[in-house]
C-alpha cells in the first residue's frame, strides 16, 4: 500500500468536528475503542448517521490510519449529498468519479460512487482501493443485498479495504443473499440473522428529541371499479378483502380522475396550513406510483393551493437541484416518484401522503423517514394513508427493530423488494420505467374519501365509524397544533377522541320499514357496511384485537363473504353479533 506521505494535511486541517449527539459520541468512542476493521451501526433515519460517519472519517485521516475515502451511495442525489456533507466536513469528495474514470484531481480525498456504478465496474474500484489504505462508507448497506451483481460487486471492489464502515436506517428484510462484511449469529430459532455493532431506534431517537413523533392519518372510502372480465365491484377500502381486491380497491383510491386522492390532498394541504401557523417553512411531500400520477396530482395540488408544486421525477437531470431547491425555500409541496424515498434529506418536510401502490415495510420505513427529522422540539410529522391492512400496520409497527435474516424461502414482499431495487438500478440509469408494480388489468370507476382514524405510537384514535371529510370531526385531528410534545400529541388525541364520540345511531333493523323504502339497494349496503365498520372499530379499542381479526370472527361465526361483496342479511347477521358480544362483555 502507498502511504500519502508528509504533504498531506495533520488532523487540525480536517474541519472542526461538529457538535455530537449522544448517540454519536456513544458510538464514536465504541468505534475508537474496538478499533474494528468492520462496523455496522444500524440508526433510525433522521437520526444522523452521516455525521457520526464523516467524524469516523475525519478522526481516522487525521491519526493517519486511513489515507482515503471511498463513499457508497443508493443514488446520484445521495453521492452529491454526501459530498456536499464532507465538505462542511473539511473532507472534500468527488461526487462525478466514475468506476474506470482513472485519477482524479489531488485536491480530493475520495470519491462517492452508487451501488450501481460499483456493480457495473468493480474491479477498478478494487485497483483504486488496493492502492492506499482506503476506508469505505457504504450508505444504506442492505442494497448491497439487493442484487447478487450489486453484492458481488461490492464484495470483490472492497475487500481490500483497510476499514470498512457500514450504515443503515431502514429494517432488513429475510432473503438469501448474505450481505457483505456484516456478521451474521444463529437466532433463536437457529436461522442466522444480521448482527449490528451499534444500534439506536426510532424510540430512543424520539425520547431523545432527536426525531419527531409521526401522526399517520388513515383514509378509506368506498371504491368502485371494473374488473378484467367486466365485473363492476363496490368496496370499502380498508375492509378485509382479498389480496387482488385490496390492491385494486387502493389503485382505485389514488386514481387521480376520482374524488378519493383530491379530498385527501386537501385534507393534507389543510394540516400543512396548520402546521406552518407554527413552523412557517414546513413542507408537503406527496408520494406517488409512477410519474403520470406525480404530474396529475401537482395539477390537483395547484387547483387546491393555487401554488404549483414542485415535481420531482428520476429521470430528469434536474431532479438532485429540484430537491435543494425545494429543501432551501418555503414553498408548499413538492410530488415525486422515487427520488426522496430513501436519505434524501429535506428537514423542513412535515406532512406526507402516501399516494404510491408499493407497500412494503423498507420502502414504508424509508419513506417516512424522510418526515421524522427534528429541527424544532415539539415539531410533529403528518403523515395521510390510505387505510390499506398491510400500511396500517406498517404505522403501528414504526418502532419495531428488524435484521438481515437468511432464509431461504423468500416471501412476496420479498419479491416486491427485489422488482423495487431493480426499478432503482433503472432510475440510476435514466430509465423512465413506471414504478407501479401492480399490472393487474382493471379499470378505476369511481372512489370517495371518508377519515378512518388516526395512528398515534401504535394506538388508534378516532370516533365511531367513518367520518365525513371537511366535518368537524375530521378537523378535530387536522386542527392539531404543529408544535406539541409527544406526551402532548397522547394526551389531546385521547381528550378529542372522548369529548366528540358520536352518539348511537339507531340500526337499519331498529328504523320503521317506511323509512327505508326510498332508499337504494347501493345505500343501504353502504349504511349497513359502515355501521358494521363502526362497531368493529368499537371492539377493536375495547379489545385490541386487529380490525381483520374481528371481521374475520364474524364471518366465521355468521357465514357468508367478505364484507364488501355481503348481501344486506349477511351484514346486519353481523352486526346484531357483534352488539351480542359487547352485551356479554359488559354483564
Amino acid at each position: 500500500m502507498t502511504s500519502l506521505g508528509p504533504a498531506w494535511p495533520e488532523r487540525a486541517a480536517w474541519g472542526t468536528a461538529p457538535s455530537l449527539r449522544a448517540w454519536q459520541s456513544a458510538a464514536l468512542s465504541d468505534y475508537l475503542t474496538r478499533n474494528p476493521r468492520d462496523y455496522l451501526a444500524v440508526a433510525t433515519p433522521g437520526a444522523g448517521k452521516t455525521t457520526f460517519a464523516l467524524t469516523v472519517a475525519s478522526e481516522l485521516l487525521g491519526r493517519r490510519i486511513v489515507d482515503r475515502l471511498i463513499i457508497v451511495a443508493p443514488t446520484e442525489h445521495l453521492k452529491m449529498q454526501w459530498a456536499e456533507a464532507a465538505a462542511r466536513a473539511g473532507i472534500p469528495i468527488d461526487p462525478t468519479y466514475a468506476a474506470g474514470k482513472g485519477k482524479i484531481s489531488s485536491d480530493y480525498v475520495g470519491v462517492a460512487v452508487t451501488y450501481a456504478g460499483v456493480g457495473v465496474n468493480p474491479l477498478a474500484l478494487r485497483i483504486r482501493t488496493e492502492r492506499f489504505r482506503t476506508l469505505v462508507i457504504l450508505d444504506e448497506i442492505h442494497h448491497a443485498g439487493d442484487s447478487l451483481s450489486w453484492g458481488e460487486g461490492v464484495r470483490e471492489a472492497f475487500e481490500p479495504a483497510a476499514r470498512r464502515l457500514a450504515l443503515t436506517g431502514t429494517p432488513f428484510r429475510s432473503d438469501i443473499n448474505p450481505i457483505p462484511f456484516v456478521t451474521y449469529a444463529p437466532g433463536p430459532d437457529g436461522v442466522p440473522a444480521s448482527v449490528a455493532d451499534y444500534t439506536y431506534g426510532y424510540a430512543e431517537a424520539l425520547a431523545d428529541h432527536v426525531v419527531r413523533p409521526v401522526l399517520f392519518l388513515a383514509y378509506s372510502g368506498q371504491m368502485q371499479w371494473r374488473t378484467r372480465a367486466g365485473d363492476e365491484v363496490v368496496a370499502s377500502l380498508g375492509d378485509p378483502l382479498t389480496k387482488d381486491m385490496t390492491s385494486q380497491a387502493l389503485r382505485t383510491a389514488l386514481d387521480p380522475k376520482g374524488s378519493w386522492m383530491p379530498s385527501v390532498l386537501a385534507a393534507a394541504d389543510k394540516r400543512l396550513s396548520e402546521v406552518r401557523r407554527h413552523v412557517p417553512d414546513a413542507g408537503g411531500l406527496v408520494i406517488a406510483s409512477d410519474q403520470e400520477h406525480a404530474r396529475a396530482y401537482a395539477k390537483l395540488l395547484r387547483a387546491i393551493t393555487g401554488e404549483g408544486a414542485t415535481v420531482v421525477l428520476s429521470d430528469e437531470k434536474a431532479s438532485s437541484k429540484k430537491i435543494s431547491e425545494f429543501s432551501a425555500g418555503d414553498s408548499r409541496w413538492m410530488v415525486a416518484v422515487r427520488m426522496v424515498s430513501e436519505g434524501v434529506d429535506v428537514p423542513r418536510l412535515a406532512v406526507g401522503v402516501w399516494a404510491t401502490t408499493t407497500s412494503t415495510p423498507l420502502f414504508f420505513a424509508q419513506a417516512v423517514g424522510r418526515f421524522v427529522r427534528a429541527r424544532t422540539r415539539g415539531e410533529i410529522a403528518s403523515v395521510f394513508l390510505p387505510s390499506a391492512p398491510n400500511l396500517l400496520t406498517f404505522a403501528a409497527e414504526l418502532e419495531k427493530q428488524r435484521d438481515h435474516v437468511l432464509k431461504r424461502k423468500v416471501s412476496s414482499d420479498d419479491d416486491i423488494f427485489a422488482a423495487e431495487n431493480d426499478l432503482l438500478a433503472a432510475a440510476n440509469a435514466g430509465d423512465a420505467a413506471s414504478d407501479d408494480l401492480d399490472s393487474l388489468p382493471f379499470e378505476a370507476l369511481g372512489s370517495e374519501a371518508r377519515f378512518d382514524h388516526a395512528v398515534y405510537d401504535g394506538a388508534q384514535f378516532g370516533h365511531e365509524g367513518e367520518v365525513k371529510v371537511g366535518s368537524e370531526e375530521e378537523m378535530d385531528f387536522l386542527g392539531i397544533p404543529g408544535l406539541l410534545e409527544p406526551g402532548q400529541v397522547r394526551a389531546l388525541l385521547q381528550q378529542r377522541q372522548a369529548d366528540r364520540r358520536k352518539p348511537k345511531q339507531e340500526t337499519a333493523a331498529e328504523r320503521p320499514a317506511d323509512s327505508l323504502a326510498d332508499v337504494t339497494t347501493h345505500e343501504h349496503l353502504a349504511l349497513l357496511r359502515r355501521e358494521l365498520n363502526g362497531l368493529v372499530g368499537s371492539w377493536h379499542h375495547r379489545t385490541n384485537q386487529p380490525h381483520g381479526v374481528i371481521h374475520a370472527s364474524l364471518r366465521k361465526e355468521c357465514g357468508g363473504p367478505a364484507a364488501a361483496v355481503a348481501n344486506a342479511e349477511q351484514l346486519q347477521k353481523r352486526i346484531d353479533r357483534i352488539r351480542e358480544w359487547a352485551v356479554r362483555k359488559s354483564s
